[in-house]
């Protein structure tokens, strides 16, 4: 089979794995090729882990977000206890006066 293309040559070292393989060994021999390669898969996880650490940045922001928003129904519903809390003191407070009123009315009906 004569070689006229690179695609050809594509099409022998996919057909002979040993070939390949020694194609590879001879270009990492290379230091100006190694460098290189070392720098595409070093740019590659680089890549990956900016990709990462931007999605945990924006789900840390969400977190947040929704750390707030709950933070805020608290407070809310701390106000509305408080709210409760003082009507039901207030509230107490008539009952016992009712009460002490009727009891000193009752007393002074029978002296």
């Amino acid at each position: 089979m004569p070689i006229t293309t690179a695609e050809d040559i594509v099409k022998l070292f996919e057909e002979d794995v040993r070939s390949r393989k020694r194609l590879a060994e001879l270009l990492i021999s290379e230091p100006d090729i190694r460098l290189a390669m070392i720098n595409a898969v070093l740019r590659d996880r680089v890549s990956r882990l900016e990709g990462a650490f931007t999605q945990l940045t924006e789900r840390i922001n969400d977190l947040d977000k929704r750390i707030d928003a709950l933070d805020k129904r608290i407070d809310a519903l701390d106000k509305r206890i408080d709210y409760v809390v003082r009507v039901s003191w207030v509230l107490t407070i008539s009952v016992i006066a009712t009460l002490v009123t009727q009891l000193i009315l009752a007393f002074l009906r029978i002296v």
